[in-house]
């Protein structure tokens, strides 16, 4: 059990680095958000490239947060039962629901991105719109890399899960 509490500590404190940076994201869209509104309706001129730019960090901001709000417990759930359940009945249903969809979900997501990144990454795409953004393959490595991070924090999730339902009077809530 130390293996797997390492690695889940391990895997919590890589996902907490990540949805730092990447929290910053959002002050960066606010800007160019911001830019983007005052160029368009003030000064009558609209970029191309400042609109796919406010696309790239959203699509950053969601695919490398997501772990981020999965280990917060902050992401969508329906909670009119599951907030009335015990911790140990709460660790029954993350630990199915983790095992039954959200890691093979992440796997396929993963597998189904990787020619799609490749193919990418080989043709150096970029933008077809003129004035475009270039390298738009690294944005499309977000997508694997992103589903990789939420299969980590799966699996982390997972572990937290064995260990209620293992040791239901020693909950542990390290990061």
């Amino acid at each position: 059990m130390n293996f797997l509490n390492s690695l889940k500590i391990g895997i919590d404190k890589l996902n907490e680095i990540v949805g730092q940076c990447v929290s910053w994201l959002t002050s960066v869209l606010v800007l160019v958000v911001c830019y983007d509104v005052l160029s368009r309706y003030i000064l009558g001129k609209s970029h191309v490239g400042v609109q796919e730019l406010q696309w790239h960090i959203f699509g950053f901001l969601f695919l490398l947060g997501a772990a981020y709000s999965l280990k917060h417990d902050r992401h969508v759930r329906v909670d009119i039962i599951y907030a009335k359940l015990s911790t140990s009945q709460k660790a029954w249903i993350n630990l199915i629901g983790t095992l039954l969809f959200l890691i093979p979900f992440s796997l396929v997501a993963i597998w189904a991105a990787r020619d799609f990144v490749i193919n990418s990454f080989q043709m150096r795409e970029s933008s077809p719109n003129p004035g475009g953004l270039p390298a738009r393959y690294i944005l499309k490595a977000a997508i694997p890399t992103g589903f990789f991070l939420l299969f980590l924090q799966a699996l982390s999730m997972l572990i937290q899960s064995l260990q209620t339902i293992l040791n239901p009077q020693k909950i542990n809530t390290s990061t």
